[in-house]
């Protein structure tokens, strides 16, 4: 192949209108410098997250994208080229690249890993053992301090992160309650992953099914913001605390959006709101890694893939983790 097609942020998106901001653009293949990696991409991950990187905003974890370059995103595959001392070609290799057949990397500045190929399945460093099982692992263990015996919420309980989390923590010994829309990923919840209540956020009373949570919530892991976040604060456990995981209900504007109604639950309750982003805990990625592999291989956890197919159909998938049109891990295989 001789020439590369890769996705271009054009302009800022409107609400949740994305597809006209960005286009399908093709280019020589690139060629690489001093320090540089190509890697010719297997699958992207669709992290809702890079949302937000599309917005001018200022004051996020990480700058804008300028507009007129490649979209950002995590690239699981194998060096084609490479002109550092670190990656030779045919490495399976994880990291920040682009939406790109192959992705022009720095592997300092993004993060790339070399992963061990014998595996049964590569998409699992894009599940259990990436970024969303790390994230998962973390805001429950480290952010959140749940214990055996706590009650533990999760929204978007369906998602990448939330199918693990609730995973992690019914082994960490806690009672689970999920957030889900829609009765199937509900029924999904109680039956395939065994939580102990699953609560349909589009037709069910929220407030008052969070009211028969007996205790209240010891830890909240929250994917969403937002209305949710509001329902919850009034029935945490004293003590309790929320791990601020993502916004996915405000990543249709900028990502900002008004403050709790019942912000005063955190003074009554003395809770511990907190976030955290997957680079605050880059350096412990060997050490997660490990206790997720030891789970997996014990089959304690697991994720489902939702798979398409074909760098065109980029947009298609990254759609569904705006709609609900998933369960797990969403990518793209190239």
């Amino acid at each position: 192949m001789t020439t590369n097609r890769f996705w271009q942020l054009n302009r800022r998106p409107e609400g949740d209108d994305v597809a006209s901001a960005l286009s399908l653009e093709s280019e020589a293949m690139p060629e690489l410098a001093e320090g540089q990696v190509l890697v010719k991409a297997a699958y992207l991950s669709m992290d809702a997250g890079t949302r937000m990187w599309m917005t001018e905003r200022e004051d996020s974890y990480q700058p804008p994208l300028e507009l007129g370059t490649k979209m950002v995103g995590l690239v699981l595959g194998y060096v084609a080229a490479s002109r550092h001392d670190g990656f030779v070609e045919g490495d399976l290799v994880r990291g920040f690249g682009q939406w790109a057949e192959h992705a022009v990397v720095e592997p300092e500045l993004a993060g790339l890993v070399k992963v061990d190929a014998n595996i049964s399945d590569m998409k699992q460093y894009f599940g259990v053992l990436g970024f969303n099982g790390w994230t998962a692992l973390w805001g429950l263990q480290e952010t959140a301090g749940v214990q055996a015996g706590h009650n533990v919420l999760v929204s978007a309980a369906a998602g990448a992160t939330g199918v693990l989390a609730c995973q992690i923590a019914k082994i960490l010994g806690a009672n689970v309650h999920g957030l889900a829309g829609g009765p199937d990923k509900c029924r999904w919840l109680e039956e395939e992953l065994g939580i102990t209540k699953a609560i349909d956020y589009q037709n069910d009373d929220i407030a008052a099914e969070l009211a028969k949570i007996e205790g209240g919530i010891n830890a909240y892991f929250d994917n969403v913001g937002g209305p949710i976040l509001d329902e919850v604060l009034p029935n945490m456990a004293l003590y309790g605390r929320v791990a601020l995981c993502g916004l996915l209900a405000q990543y249709k504007g900028d990502g900002r959006g008004q403050g709790p109604g019942h912000f005063d639950q955190i003074l009554m309750k003395r809770l511990r709101v907190e976030g955290f982003f997957s680079p605050d805990f880059m350096d412990q990625g060997e050490r997660l890694t490990a206790q997720l592999k030891d789970w997996l291989e014990q089959g304690l956890i697991d994720t489902p893939f939702d798979v398409t197919e074909g760098i065109e159909n980029v947009l298609a998938a990254y759609d569904k983790l705006f709609t609900g049109g998933n369960i797990g891990k969403v990518l793209v295989k190239l």
